[in-house]
């Protein structure tokens, strides 16, 4: 019996939780309140105050910490990689401390399974298709200009795991389907997958493609350059409005996709309209990647939290099922993705790689 670990830090909480095989045995949640959070000046300097919670929290559940042998945490913002599974090691642990690509609370997932690991008899630290996993083809990397790059930066893990397992259940091979993807989240991203490779997707770290509860979106260049320029607001407050106080957030003041849905059903027409239009926005990204996958998409799959809105769910089929069948898969379990592909790893059926990437 293989027993794992799996770790996904967020903004505001840990997640982890214990697997014996493809069995979970133990799944939690720890929130972490702003003010607990506002003391660190940096993500990574969470660290230790993040390892106590799971290290206790498995002492406290009668786990056996010992007969842990794989520890696989979520993959942070270091450089640009293939997807697939790799060990921690030096460099990996070096460039998520530096958040070399950004500061995220996922550049801890490396450092905390890498120190869980480090304590434990010889087990092992991993991840799997961090959020900078990079396939794409160098004509989608085009931007416009030449001080500028598209880069691929993106909800992987989950995106990756909802092909696979739409695979599974059509009984072929992920790397025989061309699929598009729609991870319906805080954040939004849409990616192109042909053959097992996203060879386009939208960086939804920077708010690039549709808005969403929280991200502004691609917004009209002009109007943001004249923002950037007009001395009312800081680089940090613009930096807000794309990520952060951006979508839902700033038209109607929350990110809470149930509330929105109720004060659209009770009357209120801004709410109604703001609704329509992120739906509208998704569909169109959607419509874009079956471009990049020259109209022979095999499925268009939903995913994430906002994937259980039935009526979104029947907008975007009314809007794109011409193009291909539409196929929902609500929610995101990014803890059962990672012990799925450590068990992948345990059962021999992929293999690791060494993270060596650079600029």
């Amino acid at each position: 019996m293989h027993r794992i670990l799996a770790i996904n830090p967020g903004s505001t909480s840990t997640k982890f939780a214990v697997y014996f095989d493809d069995k979970c045995v133990l799944n939690k949640t720890i929130r972490h309140s702003l003010e607990e959070l506002m003391h660190y000046r940096n993500v990574v300097d969470q660290f230790d105050f993040r390892k106590g919670f799971i290290i206790d929290s498995l002492v406290e559940e009668g786990i056996d910490v010992d007969s842990i042998k794989i520890v696989i945490g979520r993959g942070g913002l270091t450089y640009p990689l293939e997807s697939g599974v790799y060990s921690v090691n030096s460099k990996m642990l070096k460039d998520a401390r530096e958040g070399v690509q950004g500061q995220h609370a996922s550049n801890l997932g490396p450092l905390l399974a890498d120190y869980i690991a480090q304590q434990i008899p010889y087990a092992k630290a991993y991840i799997a298709d961090p959020v900078v996993t990079d396939e794409l083809d160098e004509v989608a990397r085009i931007a416009g200009h030449p001080k500028f790059e598209r880069r691929s930066i993106f909800h992987a893990l989950n995106q990756k795991a909802t092909a696979r397992l739409h695979a599974k259940k059509s009984g072929r091979k992920y790397e025989e389907l061309n699929l598009i993807v729609a991870h319906l989240g805080g954040g939004i991203s849409v990616g192109a997958h042909k053959k097992g490779r996203v060879v386009d997707v939208n960086n939804a770290f920077d708010g690039e493609g549709a808005f969403s509860p929280e991200r502004s979106g691609t917004l009209p260049l002009g109007q943001l350059i004249d923002i950037c320029f007009n001395g009312k607001y800081s680089e940090a407050k613009v930096r807000r409005m794309v990520v952060g106080e951006g979508g839902y957030v700033g038209y109607l003041g929350t990110n809470d996709a149930k509330a929105v849905a109720e004060m659209a059903a009770s009357g209120n027409e801004k709410a109604r309209l703001i609704r329509e239009a992120l739906f509208y926005q998704v569909s169109k990204m959607i419509g874009e990647m079956a471009v990049v996958l020259e109209g022979k998409a095999d499925a268009i799959l939903l995913t994430g939290g906002l994937a259980f809105d039935v009526q979104l769910e029947k907008y975007v089929k009314e809007k794109t099922g011409f193009l291909a069948p539409v196929f929902t898969y609500p929610g995101e379990d990014e803890l059962e993705a990672l012990a799925m592909n450590a068990l992948r790893v345990a059962n021999g059926e992929v293999e690791v790689k060494e993270y060596q990437a650079g600029p």
